[in-house]
């Protein structure tokens, strides 16, 4: 009787163990709920730096005309006419920030796959102002 409750102890243990283990191998990555829709999921630990491109975070736009505009890219404060690793920030607009590198222009925005239609109003807006 003693050898059969030390096989018992032993199929115990052993089947602790491997419940111990088991979570790590079903576990799943858990999805971020402030990642924004259309951004793509973060693969590993790290970026590649080379291949990353610069991610506008937020726009800040004061409420009088002619007022500040300014944008936070990379954590980095920016405004219009400001330099960000090799690209001048040529606009800003309500949802979205312009960089020129050499001759090309390159448009960052805060939702990427979206339709910026604030920006698109504000055009509006100012082509019907002009008009009347």
């Amino acid at each position: 009787m003693d050898r059969a409750v030390m096989r018992a102890r032993c199929r115990i243990a052993l089947a602790g163990a491997l419940l111990a283990l088991a979570p790590g191998a079903f576990a799943q990555a858990l999805a971020d709920p402030t990642r924004p829709p259309d951004a793509p999921p973060v693969q590993g630990g790290a970026a590649t730096a080379g291949a990353a491109r610069p991610q506008l975070q937020s726009v800040l736009i004061a409420n009088q005309p002619g007022g500040r505009r300014l944008a936070v890219i990379d954590g980095r404060s920016v405004r219009a006419g400001d330099k960000l690793d090799g690209a001048v920030v040529v606009g800003i607009g309500e949802a979205s920030v312009t960089l020129r590198r050499g001759k090309t222009l390159e448009t960052l925005r805060l939702y990427p796959k979206a339709v910026d239609a604030n920006d698109a109003m504000h055009v509006r807006r100012k082509q019907v102002h002009v008009t009347q």
